[in-house]
């Protein structure tokens, strides 16, 4: 980071995504974990649908889903807290701890404290979730079918009847709200969906419960007093549930307004810096709008880590979007510092397909004339969803992109660029420096 650690020193940190995700959240939470020693990794929205590839120097490789993408820092691995607006998943917690096991991570369970109040995800609302998928046939929404939207969904019409992580250690509470579960499952199935045991959840849950530490509402105001974090978000703010392009969206906020409330209720709400993070082009997982889409890059830029997922489905590249990416910008409210990531790939697509690297200034809309677009100021799905009726008929103004693009990005967005990835490890990471003054 441009400075050295000592310009990160009593600072928490929060990590948002600029774009529809997989922008390098993980990779950036793994270098800042790197560079100095972080109380923790606080998880502030999503759950088991989140992503975040880390590829140590070594070449170890996780997928960080739940656990914060620190656990794999030198020096030993950086604790995780999944808050209250964690949407916790123990069958999938189960399965990336044993992963993290077989890298090294002495007793991942050990490493994690939860919120008893967040919402637990079980194997019902991934049934649900995936039935409504199927059922909207060409319509689908991108859902990556972890059930994690359904559970909000859930907890918002039956907030009596939604399983939190508090009820794990109390199995007879437990069961009641799981055979409820298991009628609502058969009722909007209709008999389509084969139901999960309730005894075989009880024991894996009653087993997360015992080997994980779970808190209340003091344990996070304790820990932000006691030490700087790392909040470390999922997805991107252009999958927001509010500012996104409904109804291909997530049933999360994910954008710096979870990890500020955090620390707001623990009277520290001036002390975080606010890192956004992109790619040098800009990419989506699944269905909706990508106006810069140019499925020719994708031979130039093959994706490792990312593919056709069985639920979301194909992974699409564009030309770097500086709409969509102010549009973010503006929709959390700025950022203080920016994360380039996937440096290299312009003079990857000049050498695989003599393609010269492009971004876009501007759209045109279907009437051909100049589509401006802003986040809206108050909740309105209705507007959104407009919105995305424009953007997928949009045409995007494309210019020259200017060399030293992570310079020239941080130009365009007016943002600071402090650290830029050329790889997928930490050591691949450089710093920048003159950049614009921080967006606000």
């Amino acid at each position: 980071m441009s400075g050295g650690p000592g310009r990160w020193a009593d600072e928490h940190a929060i990590v948002v995504d600029l774009g529809f995700g997989d922008a390098g959240k993980g990779v950036t939470v793994d270098l800042l974990c790197a560079r100095r020693r972080f109380g923790a990794v606080v998880r502030a929205n999503g759950g088991a649908q989140a992503a975040h590839n880390v590829v140590a120097p070594d070449g170890r490789h996780h997928t960080f889903s739940q656990f914060g993408a620190g656990t794999l820092a030198p020096g030993g691995p950086v604790p995780t807290h999944l808050s209250r607006f964690a949407v916790v998943d123990p069958f999938a917690l189960a399965a990336e701890a044993r992963h993290l096991a077989s890298l090294g991570v002495g007793d991942p369970f050990a490493l994690l404290t939860v919120d008893r109040r967040a919402l637990v995800s079980t194997p019902w609302h991934q049934a649900v979730n995936r039935a409504r998928e199927r059922a909207r046939g060409a319509e689908r929404h991108g859902s990556c079918g972890m059930g994690v939207g359904e559970t909000t969904a859930y907890a918002l019409a039956h907030p009596g009847d939604a399983p939190t992580v508090g009820d794990c250690a109390r199995p007879e509470r437990l069961r009641r709200k799981l055979v409820r579960l298991a009628e609502y499952l058969a009722e909007y199935a209709g008999g389509d969906e084969d139901s999960p045991d309730v005894e075989e959840c009880l024991l894996t849950y009653r087993a997360f419960a015992e080997r994980v530490r779970l808190v209340d509402e003091r344990y996070l105001p304790e820990l932000l007093a006691a030490s700087p974090v790392v909040f470390e978000g999922a997805q991107g703010v252009l999958l927001d549930e509010w500012h996104g392009f409904h109804p291909h969206t997530t049933w999360s906020t994910t954008t710096t307004a979870n990890p500020l409330t955090l620390l707001a209720e623990a009277g520290r709400e001036s002390g975080a810096r606010r890192i956004g993070v992109v790619r040098t082009y800009t990419t989506r997982h699944g269905a909706g709008p990508l106006v810069t889409e140019d499925p020719g890059l994708g031979a130039a830029l093959p994706e490792r880590h990312n593919g056709t997922h069985p639920w979301q489905g194909e992974f699409r590249v564009g030309h770097l979007d500086l709409v969509a990416h102010r549009y973010a910008l503006a929709a959390t409210g700025g950022v203080d510092a920016l994360v380039v990531t996937h440096a290299d790939a312009p003079d990857r697509m000049r050498a695989a397909a003599g393609v010269a690297p492009r971004w876009c200034t501007g759209y045109v809309g279907a009437d051909g004339a100049p589509l401006r677009i802003s986040p809206g100021a108050v909740p309105d799905l209705a507007r959104q969803e407009r919105l995305t009726a424009e953007l997928l008929s949009a045409r995007p103004v494309l210019d020259s992109m200017p060399d030293g693009p992570a310079d020239a990005i941080g130009e365009a967005l007016g943002v600071p660029v402090e650290a830029v990835f050329s790889g997928p490890t930490r050591e691949d990471a450089r710093t920048r420096t003159g950049a614009a003054a921080p967006a606000r």
